[in-house]
């Protein structure tokens, strides 16, 4: 989604080298996608799945 739209930004980090982070957002797998802090998904999720969550969440 950042790749196509300059509304949304992305950052990955890698989460042996900042266990603070790993510990605050409960990082127990990976990849944990965080969304404005209020959608939290854990695993990898097909694109329209990871739309759909959105829509939900936020409509």
């Amino acid at each position: 989604m950042a790749y196509e739209s300059p509304l949304v930004t992305a950052d990955m980090v890698e989460a042996t080298e900042f266990p603070h982070l790993a510990i605050k957002y409960q990082v127990m797998g990976v990849p944990k996608t965080i969304i404005n802090e209020e959608l939290h998904i854990e695993g990898a999720m097909p694109e329209q799945m990871l739309i759909q969550r959105i829509e939900e969440k936020f409509t």
